[in-house]
């Protein structure tokens, strides 16, 4: 619908006129429109927005600083590159739960909580008491001296067949004749047979038992006792058999064989797992059955044989029953006295 005559409605022609100062929507004075009108008075700061801030506002506003305006200083300066304490070639954003310093993952180890670099672990660990075995020796060794005593009793087997010219016929070998144990011979003042002799051995089958079972029974007892420790036990047990041999075998007897040694071994075993309160049912077992084969087949040198068992076990005992508090003293005490005990024996025939 149109009017043809009068004045054009204010929805329908131009710009409505508002009055200098005034609002639309009505004729009576009040605050300035702050609107793009010539008419309007202009803001005196940057502009705030095309609605301007909301009353109270103190924050940043359109055409401030932070966006640019007069006094922007650029974007943020980025965070400085963190590396690795270790590694200077690394950028890492990790760090030690513990000393707090950068690390890259290579050098950062799990923790209860969280990870620690590698000198804090370390440096904990120095810190920290090291587990061992009943008998004192720190655990994680492999067997060392029980394959080098097997090579060492094959080489000298090998000697006496290479000089008896014979594999069962060794024992007629110049060797074998100034290394056996001679009762005689010994309290003639050659005292090295009581060692010598337990590296000695008549036979191929007599060679092999006697590793086999150094081999199956050694590998425990150096575990539990270390290796210094074994080689004692294993060396007083050889004296111990000969102390046996020397107190009841005639002057022109010979014995030879690490049986006694052997024997030592089982004895501390048996100790050793009685210590630990593990059942020795079957190691008291195998002393037994061996017991009755040294009694039923002739040849066999049953004094020898228990002379090494009940040394080995008082050996190993002082081992490990010692106080934890002084342990290695009193440890060399009791090996020292039982072995002054020993050759107080082997020599009584001499005196």
């Amino acid at each position: 619908m149109t009017h043809p005559t009068g004045p054009t409605p204010p929805h329908q022609g131009g710009p409505p006129q508002y009055p200098a100062g005034g609002q639309p929507g009505g004729s009576q004075p009040g605050p300035a429109y702050p609107g793009p009108y010539p008419s309007g008075p202009q803001p005196a700061g940057p502009y705030p927005g095309p609605a301007g801030p909301p009353p109270g506002y103190s924050g940043p506003v359109y055409g401030g600083p932070e966006f640019g305006g007069p006094g922007y200083g650029g974007p943020p300066a980025a965070p400085p590159t963190t590396v690795c304490v270790r590694h200077p070639d690394r950028a890492t954003a990790l760090t030690c739960t513990r000393c707090d310093r950068p690390a890259c993952p290579e050098c950062l180890q799990s923790a209860s909580v969280g990870a620690q670099c590698v000198d804090c672990v370390r440096a904990a660990n120095r810190g920290m008491r090291r587990w061992r075995t009943v008998a004192g020796a720190e655990p994680g060794h492999r067997p060392l001296v029980v394959p080098v005593l097997i090579g060492l009793n094959v080489a000298v087997f090998l000697w006496t067949v290479s000089q008896a010219r014979s594999i069962t016929g060794n024992y007629n070998s110049a060797l074998f004749d100034a290394w056996a144990l001679a009762p005689g011979e010994v309290q003639d003042g050659e005292w090295w047979r009581v060692l010598t002799s337990g590296f000695l051995h008549i036979g191929p089958i007599h060679l092999v038992f006697n590793m086999m079972a150094l081999w199956v029974l050694g590998r425990d007892m150096e575990l539990v006792l270390g290796r210094a420790r074994f080689v004692a036990v294993y060396l007083i047990s050889l004296l111990g058999g000969a102390a046996a041999v020397m107190l009841f075998y005639a002057p022109s007897d010979s014995v030879a064989g690490a049986s006694g040694a052997v024997f030592g071994l089982m004895g501390g075993l048996a100790v050793v797992l009685k210590r630990m309160h593990v059942p020795a049912g079957q190691v008291i077992s195998l002393i037994a059955v061996n017991v009755v084969i040294s009694v039923v087949i002739p040849g066999i040198s049953l004094i020898g044989h228990l002379g090494g068992l009940v040394v080995g076990a008082a050996a190993t005992a002082a081992l490990v029953y010692a106080p934890a508090r002084h342990q290695a003293r009193v440890q060399v005490i009791a090996l020292g006295a039982l072995t002054v005990l020993l050759l107080v024996v082997i020599a009584a025939p001499v005196l």
